[in-house]
């Protein structure tokens, strides 16, 4: 006889989970947010709350191929050196403290807007340290304007960021569509990084030239470079011709296995496992929230606010994106916003504001963890109060900015 679902343990262990995620570890356990969120879901199925055949059933298979899809062409591309091309091209063009961070928050917004931002940072970073080390300035302000960049610029995207991907299939909003509402917001925010920052940093800016520094040569692998830049051209085609997501990623990545230069290794051991493994467990977490009709007891408490108009909108987003992450507190409201009176505008709000949320503290976003993590490695400590001192202001800035947008053309 089937155990029928109890909406308490159901709760307690999502609760649990959620909270696990939230801290990043479980006390005594060496467990970090996949563990601990696969771990939710074996208590689920040990308490009978979900059935194992109901698994396949909640997996988002289209997400995860497309994050898969983009993976995959990320690798072929730092592999063949075209972000080492990025890199020498700011030091090829920029003169003064405020040119440089002028160029990099314009080239870290607009790599994370056409790839995932958290590859960006994890690239570019070590960059960034090489050039500011070796002109003698501050590297401080240049990590966080990278990090917040970067977060910024993947706004404008379906394919910018992970959370965007989620909300890219759930609602069905073209690549276009998407990319015209929130392009704009993307714009208004990497502006404000650059003068928030001149600002905090008035002594890091106030010189206006440097002496020319050396550029290294970019080591290219071009005939990879060439296939790379071309089929992610064609990917872009496809997306913009309205082209499923998740099937032109995946063509597209299938297309860069077909070579005779690169080992396969090289590609598959750049592939995040991890990120696929967090999301697939997610999607498992929210589809018992659902199944168990805890979602609708959610939505009843979370309506008044939800159905407030932007403002009160963007406030929930912000305050469950820093608690738990913007990745599950997406995956938390995905079930709510159908329900709204404007769901379309309630996805591009959520897409929008739990992606700005993360720029508010160093623990908000994954993007940001990894250009504190390679800086430490470099002996360059930043710390969470310097992030969230100049972080804070550029988080507001760009919630109003977007919230004002959202509330003239988007919200009606």
């Amino acid at each position: 006889m089937e155990t029928p679902i109890n909406l308490w343990i159901t709760f307690a262990i999502v609760f649990l989970t959620y909270t696990g995620i939230a801290l990043g570890e479980l006390p005594y356990l060496r467990a970090n947010r996949t563990t601990i969120t696969l771990m939710g879901v074996g208590l689920l199925l040990a308490f009978r709350q979900i059935n194992f055949e109901q698994i396949g059933g909640f997996l988002s298979l289209d997400t995860l191929v497309l994050l898969f899809g983009m993976m995959i062409i990320n690798a072929n591309l730092q592999l063949a050196g075209f972000f080492r091309l990025a890199g020498a091209a700011i030091l090829r063009f920029t003169r003064s403290p405020r040119s440089l961070l002028a160029l990099e928050i314009v080239v870290a917004g607009v790599l994370s807007a056409l790839f995932l931002n958290d590859t960006i940072c994890l690239i570019l970073t070590p960059l960034i340290l090489d050039i500011t080390i070796n002109a003698r300035r501050n590297p401080i302000p240049y990590l966080i304007a990278l990090a917040t960049a970067a977060n910024i610029g993947s706004v404008a995207t379906l394919t910018g960021n992970p959370q965007n991907m989620i909300i890219g299939v759930a609602s069905g909003i073209s690549y276009l569509r998407f990319a015209a509402a929130l392009t704009p917001i993307a714009l208004l925010g990497l502006g404000g990084i650059w003068l928030i920052l001149v600002l905090f940093y008035r002594d890091e800016f106030r010189s206006r030239h440097f002496e020319p520094l050396p550029i290294p040569d970019a080591r290219v692998f071009r005939p990879l470079l060439y296939k790379s830049l071309f089929v992610s051209a064609g990917l872009l085609i496809a997306f913009t011709a309205g082209v499923p997501m998740a099937q032109a990623a995946f063509i597209a990545g299938c297309v860069l296995m077909f070579t005779r230069r690169v080992h396969p290794a090289k590609i598959l051991d750049a592939i995040d496992t991890d990120l696929l493994f967090f999301f697939g467990a997610l999607f498992v977490i929210s589809g018992s929230i659902e199944s168990s009709g805890l979602s609708a007891r959610l939505f009843d408490l979370a309506r008044p606010w939800l159905e407030s108009g932007v403002a009160a909108f963007s406030a929930v987003a912000v305050i469950l994106s820093n608690l738990v992450s913007n990745v599950p507190a997406v995956l938390l409201l995905k079930p709510l916003i159908p329900n709204l009176a404007q769901p379309e505008a309630a996805w591009l709000t959520l897409a929008s504001t739990s992606t700005l949320a993360g720029n508010l503290t160093l623990l908000g976003s994954v993007a940001n963890l990894i250009v504190a993590e390679a800086a430490a490695r470099r002996g360059i400590k930043l710390t969470f109060a310097e992030f969230t001192r100049s972080a804070f202001v550029i988080t507001l800035i760009s919630l109003i900015l977007g919230v004002t947008w959202i509330e003239l053309f988007i919200w009606k």
